[in-house]
């Protein structure tokens, strides 16, 4: 009994994705860092029930969530609340690595920043799959969103490893079957809904960034 629950809380869900994304933001586009993680918690379960293949990136992905918690749940927590708060705490302490790596490899800016690269993949590799034909090849598919945004960040081996794990993906069909929803009709509205969402928080997250000249840590 206690293995069937294990499985179903470990059972990917695009509503959930959905829900958790919807509340990341608040009216006057503060991200809160507990949404973003808990939303990012449900894209590693998608990773996860399409097997070993994104292997490389949720692993990574994992450890990036344990770090962020820590903050939160650190005695300086108060100051992790939202993505704007952190960056503004750790700006002003000295607690980056700006230009080089140093004493503060795990700052929340540096581990959100490879978090925010990977959700903008995944945001490019939702939105064909949502527009892409019933036979649309999803190894292309996720190729191109890979070659547009997180490929420029990884070392040749990573890259070469990527496409050769993508050409394992399953059918867009068995794509859709993972994602919990129901029928095809059903799993394109959806995405219409959360691919929105997330690219929001994506660009929200993008234009702080750019402002405090984060979007290259070391």
């Amino acid at each position: 009994m206690a293995g069937s629950v294990a499985s179903e809380d470990q059972k990917f869900c695009l509503q959930e994705v959905l829900d958790t994304f919807k509340l990341c933001l608040s009216d006057d586009k503060e991200v809160s860092v507990e949404h973003y993680v808990a939303g990012w918690r449900g894209l590693v379960k998608f990773l996860n029930s399409l097997g070993n293949v994104f292997g490389f990136i949720s692993k990574d992905a994992v450890n990036k969530i344990q770090i962020l918690v820590s903050h939160l749940r650190g005695e300086n927590g108060s100051q992790y609340v939202t993505v704007q708060s952190m960056v503004r705490y750790e700006l002003e302490g000295g607690l980056v690595d700006l230009s080089k790596r140093g004493s503060h490899p795990e700052s929340g800016c540096r581990t959100l920043l490879r978090l925010h690269r990977a959700l903008r993949w995944l945001e490019l590799f939702l939105e064909r799959l949502r527009t892409s034909n019933e036979d649309g090849k999803t190894s292309i598919m996720c190729a191109e969103a890979y070659n547009e945004s997180l490929s420029q960040h990884h070392p040749w081996v990573v890259r070469k490893a990527a496409g050769m794990a993508f050409c394992m993906l399953p059918s867009r069909p068995a794509f859709f079957e993972v994602m919990n929803v129901g029928p095809p009709e059903q799993v394109v509205a959806m995405l219409g809904e959360a691919v929105p969402l997330i690219s929001e928080v994506y660009q929200v997250t993008e234009e702080l960034y750019a402002q405090h000249n984060l979007l290259e840590l070391p």
